[in-house]
């Protein structure tokens, strides 16, 4: 089995993101009660494509005193670093927690109106606020986040929507956007879409500033920038920290890079087979879209590729017994075919596959061979459990003995995300989930990027003297040409570095060789690469997670792991949230914390251990504070709660004999503590092992 690959950022990046807009504010009386919102203010600091973007509004409640609800339309590939507000006159920090976030009930008929759910959005952020506020009172709403912005053949798109109307239609008194650019690469152009804002540019930095007032709605905020085509390569930041809540090196890298494929004069060629749902529940819109992308696939085959159509509904057909070249004779016979399919009977997807796959037996080596498969349901004909079905694929690709890349699409709310997940973490790909509209749009934007393969399995190695580990994504995604792709990683020692990417391309070993250059001490404006890093392994992470099954010792391992860097790194992930218990009062216009730790994890002493251990760690501030410590089993119940008295800097312990609130030992077992501080969780895992 191949090494699993997570749902890639990387990939991720290859999509038009989903426009996003401000927070709302729902009253903790009626879903369908909504704050005024009076003022929204958006400040946007890029560096080569990294966004730190920090959505501040200003609420006033117009109902009876209540304790709101905060909702934010996240946009996918964006993870929340930051929640803070300020109500009467002092500012106060969510904190973060090993709680997954609440999730919108799935129909409006659970008390969520139509409106708010489709403003939304398919990745909400939530809050729920403890203490009430007045009615008549103000309060101001800050939402920190990080994302890297989606980049296409040197333009890059930043977009955010101000349309409020559907919530609101009194006039909003001040709308602001602040967006600035820093770029190691030439900014060519910059432009503001459909507003008339004030627009600077100097080739390596940037500012697009937009302002009015007492409006109800105005055009969605749509920054894009394009980059010198010329230069082309490889561009890196660093940063090193005095301190790290971790064990790995103090120093974090990311670069972007991309190659120039006219070094080699290599475009891969593909044996390509697009799967196509054709079950009964794709009829109308669905289907027409999906025969659209089909037919467009077709018309953008490079003249040299092997291509074939199959498409499954209670059985699977194929439009070929083999794949055959993209000439002018078989692309006609092709529309021929896409366009005489109609919607009908059930899903039976391994069917789809036991036509599909086989056929790459006989593909020429030197292509990559690529799948691009989607459905709109659940297997129910032929094997239809997720183990069965993800064991059948891989068995026919092992088989076949190709090196396979299988890209998923899930359209609407009835897919097997998990089934989708699994495919693609096995077999090279990615899984993309999709509303019932978007699906010629993302799939015809994402044949466009895979068209021109440039550096297929790269690898990569580093001269030996910097010390790199911890570099994700892991394995390495394909290279397609005129994308990039971006590199996280850690290291001990700054200075110069070689980096040397290696990969296929027609049977030949391709490379690329570059030299980075990574910082010898702390570089204060880039400390966000270490999110930009715990954001990377997280979704490795994600990745082997999924690829056990739930409740097992090894995903509950994997799930700990997540919520550990979660936690010590201030990035939201899938198991944690700003539920943090009652959130800290800070002082006014504080900027976003420091990354160096007040509190790190020092783990505990035994481990593994019979019965008894030690769990350690410091304090560098000078907080004087209970402290306590929750055991937790693989079921995520609480065992037993231990507490402390902290006073300020120094080196703590705390004692745990293996029993829980009852005094019984504890079986031989896997457990998790977690140390809340109140501002601040570290958490970790230790065996008790008789």
């Amino acid at each position: 089995m191949k090494t699993p690959l997570l749902v890639s950022l990387v990939v991720m990046l290859f999509f038009a993101l989903p426009i996003f807009g401000n927070g709302v504010l729902v009253t903790g009386v009626y879903n369908n009660q909504y704050y005024k919102l009076t003022s929204s203010e958006v400040s946007v600091e890029v560096e080569d494509q990294v966004a730190i973007v920090t959505s501040s509004q200003e609420f006033v409640n117009t109902y009876q005193a209540n304790a709101p609800r905060y909702v934010f339309p996240l946009p996918e590939g964006a993870s929340a670093t930051q929640l803070r507000w300020r109500y009467d006159e002092q500012w106060y920090i969510a904190n973060f927690a090993p709680v997954a976030q609440d999730s919108l009930p799935p129909n409006p008929s659970q008390g969520w109106p139509y409106n708010l759910l489709g403003y939304m959005g398919d990745n909400p952020l939530f809050y729920n606020f403890t203490n009430p506020v007045a009615a008549g009172e103000m309060i101001r709403v800050e939402l920190t986040y990080v994302m890297l912005l989606p980049y296409d053949q040197g333009t890059v798109s930043f977009e955010y929507k101000n349309n409020y109307q559907i919530l609101q239609t009194i006039p909003i008194s001040q709308i602001s956007l602040d967006f600035a650019l820093s770029s190691q690469r030439t900014i060519m152009g910059i432009s503001l879409e459909g507003l008339v804002g004030e627009i600077s540019n100097d080739g390596h930095n940037a500012q697009v500033s937009f302002a009015t007032s007492n409006q109800i709605n105005i055009a969605d905020f749509k920054v894009s920038y394009t980059l010198d085509p010329e230069q082309l390569g490889l561009f890196s930041m660093s940063t090193k920290l005095d301190k790290v809540p971790d064990e790995h090196p103090e120093g974090f890298f990311l670069f972007i890079a991309e190659p120039d494929a006219s070094d080699n004069d290599v475009v891969i060629d593909k044996t390509f087979t697009f799967i196509l749902d054709r079950s009964g529940s794709m009829s109308g819109t669905k289907m027409l879209q999906a025969k659209n992308a089909a037919n467009y696939i077709v018309d953008h085959l490079n003249p040299n590729d092997m291509f074939n159509i199959v498409s499954f509904s209670s059985n699977a057909t194929t439009f070929l017994n083999a794949h055959a070249v993209a000439s002018p004779d078989n692309r006609a016979a092709a529309h021929t075919h896409i366009n005489s399919l109609v919607a009908s009977g059930m899903t039976n997807i391994s069917a789809a596959f036991d036509l599909a796959i086989p056929q790459f037996m006989t593909a020429n080596p030197n292509n990559a061979s690529i799948i691009i498969f989607f459905t709109d349901g659940e297997a129910n004909q032929g094997i239809y459990g997720t183990p069965a079905l993800v064991q059948h694929v891989s068995n026919l690709v092992h088989q076949c003995e190709v090196d396979l890349n299988l890209f998923n699409f899930g359209i609407g709310s009835s897919v097997n995300e998990q089934l989708l997940t699994l495919l693609a973490l096995e077999n090279g790909g990615m899984a993309r989930f999709l509303g019932d509209n978007d699906l010629e749009t993302e799939i015809t934007s994402f044949y466009n990027i895979i068209a021109n393969p440039v550096l297929i399995n790269p690898q990569i190695s580093f001269g030996a003297e910097a010390a790199i580990s911890e570099v994700y994504p892991n394995p390495l995604p394909n290279v397609y040409k005129g994308y990039q792709m971006l590199v996280s990683g850690r290291y001990l020692y700054g200075g110069n570095t070689d980096i040397n990417f290696t990969g296929q391309a027609y049977n030949n070993i391709v490379a690329y060789d570059y030299d980075m250059e990574l910082a010898t001490s702390l570089v204060t404006e880039k400390q966000f690469l270490t999110k930009i890093w715990a954001k990377m392994k997280i979704e490795y992470l994600m990745g082997m997670y999924y690829s056990h099954p739930a409740n097992t010792q090894e995903a509950q391992w994997y799930r700990q792991q997540i919520i550990d860097i979660s936690l010590a790194y201030g990035v939201l992930s899938i198991f944690t949230s700003f539920t943090g218990g009652e959130p800290d009062a800070i002082e006014d216009d504080v900027a976003t914390p420091d990354v160096t730790p007040a509190y790190i994890l020092r783990g505990n002493f035994p481990n593994p251990f019979n019965p008894s251990t030690v769990i350690r760690f410091a304090v560098t501030n000078s907080a004087k504070r209970l402290v306590k410590v929750k055991i937790y089993n693989l079921r995520g119940q609480v065992i037993r709660t231990l507490a402390l008295h902290v006073d300020g800097k120094g080196e703590y312990e705390v004692f745990w004999d293996g029993t829980d609130m009852k005094g019984m030992l504890q079986p031989s077992a896997v457990y998790f503590y977690v140390i809340d501080f109140g501002d601040t969780q570290l958490s970790g895992k230790m065996v008790m092992s008789k």
